[in-house]
């Protein structure tokens, strides 16, 4: 196997293991706020809780995706690689 192909590799793993990572944080941080206003459960609160991790959550991909392209960009020498 080519050295980029195990670099690839190892860039898709480590992805993946953050997608997981940031996927269980993001339950655990809604349970969390669940329980903790599970007296005055209003639901107003739950969504603008559940929006406010949802667009952390997002900002956090769209980072990993900027750096993704950067690096397709450094190693191949197009954003995606394959296409013209």
């Amino acid at each position: 196997m080519s050295p980029l192909a195990v670099f690839l590799i190892l860039i898709v793993s480590l992805t993946a293991l953050l997608v997981v990572y940031l996927t269980k944080q993001f339950q655990e941080e809604n349970l969390i706020y669940s329980n903790k206003n599970q007296m005055t459960n209003t639901k107003t609160k739950t969504i603008e809780k559940e929006k406010v991790v949802a667009e952390t959550l997002n900002g956090r991909f769209a980072m990993i995706g900027l750096i993704a392209a950067v690096g397709a960009y450094l190693t191949t020498g197009q954003i995606i690689p394959g296409f013209v």
